[in-house]
């Protein structure tokens, strides 16, 4: 089994069963609106300062080490949660928590239950949008209250804020924690940035080498196997996987590599591609489901499962492949400045994710400002639970796009 100790060295809590897991991560997928970014928060939110299943310090280094992950960051973070938490079993629950809802609302609208000019109201999607802001603006300033102790972590934070929003890329996300850590690693290495006890799994090595050595064969043997039984399934959990093991950045970024899969190849139509797509930004949960409502759209409820499976295999592989080394690596003096670094990165990286793209894309008007401001005050004075905060979001939403 698992365990997770928080980051100020508190005594390991208990383990949970899967069924527990699933439900918690259940809630979340089911109201967790606002993309990869505000997931962060709402996990944030619930693991660290409602359950205290890990501190700031760990979460942000389970963070930075997902960003360099091929895959959905938020995704990986709640399999290593779950991992964390209940071994093998528990990563799969949170994953199936957080992921069943969207991607079952997703299918049902690509093989038509909801055709016939359905659609999410434009002031629901928007009052969610605003609630969004409010809740990444609580986890940026609790772990900025956190890993933001000092100057040189201050002016990490910044120079990384405005790095993210001018070279606003996946290459330059990672250049700038790359950066950050270089900072971390010349000018921190007094300061004890990572957590003595942070996040501990019972991961064997020989598991670790056993799953990245599996991640390798199917990415190199799924295409082979695909062109010998050229079954349209096979075929479609090869397309689905390589995409899944060759996306960084997650979220956004994997939709010119599944419009190269489905469109350009000619199995789906490029309407009906952009119409499932804009129905995913309306969806809880992690965008990654896109994958259901085209699997549903070329082969029924079979082809939405098996690309649904496809394309987050990758990431549950390289969450058990990797966090077996990163926890030798970690204890190192000179990696866990490196680490003060990236935890200060973090919070830029967050920060600038808060204005764009959710302030700028939420935030119309003086209205707008108010309910965010409200909403906020909710989450840090009145300790509001984020899903009581998004029903009355899109509820009040709707009743001013009304």
């Amino acid at each position: 089994m698992s365990r997770l100790d928080d980051a100020q060295g508190r005594a390991p809590v208990k383990t949970d069963k899967p069924w527990a897991i699933f439900l918690i991560f259940l809630r979340l997928g089911l109201t967790s609106f606002g993309g990869p970014v505000a997931h962060l928060g709402y996990f944030r939110d619930e693991f660290v300062a409602r359950r205290r299943w890990l501190g700031e310090a760990a979460y942000a280094e389970l963070i930075a080490l997902c960003q360099f992950l091929p895959g959905p960051a938020s995704s990986q973070v709640g399999m290593a949660l779950g991992l964390s938490r209940a071994g093998y079993w528990g990563a799969l629950a949170a994953w199936a928590g957080f992921t069943l809802p969207s991607a079952l609302i997703l299918t049902l609208l690509a093989l038509g239950i909801t055709h016939g000019g359905w659609a999410l109201p434009a002031g629901l999607i928007h009052g969610l949008k605003i609630v969004a802001v409010a809740v990444v603006a609580q986890a940026v300033w609790g772990m900025a209250r956190t890993l933001c102790r000092g100057p040189v972590q201050v002016a990490i934070t910044l120079l990384a804020t405005a790095g993210v929003l001018l070279w606003p890329t996946m290459g330059g996300q990672l250049t700038v924690m790359a950066v950050a850590a270089l900072i971390g690693l010349v000018l921190l290495h007094n300061a004890n940035a990572a957590p003595r006890e942070g996040l501990s799994i019972r991961v064997s090595r020989v598991a670790g080498w056993l799953a990245m050595a599996v991640f390798v064969t199917l990415l190199l043997g799924l295409p082979l196997i695909a062109h010998y039984w050229p079954d349209s399934l096979t075929s479609l959990f090869d397309r689905f996987y390589r995409t899944g093991a060759l996306v960084f950045g997650g979220g956004h970024v994997v939709l010119p590599l599944l419009q190269s899969q489905v469109v350009s190849t000619g199995l789906l139509d490029n309407d009906v591609f952009l119409a499932g797509y804009a129905a995913a930004q309306a969806m809880p949960g992690p965008l990654f489901t896109f994958a259901a409502f085209l699997g549903a759209s070329i082969s029924g409820w079979s082809g939405a499962l098996v690309c649904v499976l496809a394309i987050f295999l990758p990431s549950l592989l390289l969450v058990i492949g990797v966090l077996p080394f990163w926890q030798r690596l970690r204890g190192i003096g000179r990696v866990q400045a490196a680490l003060a670094g990236v935890n200060a990165g973090v919070v830029g990286l967050l920060l600038a994710a808060l204005y764009q793209p959710l302030w700028t894309t939420s935030i119309l008007g003086p209205l707008d400002v108010l309910m965010a401001v409200l909403a906020l005050m909710a989450l840090l004075f009145w300790r509001c639970q984020p899903w009581l905060l998004v029903l009355l979001g899109g509820f009040c939403g709707v009743l001013l796009g009304a």
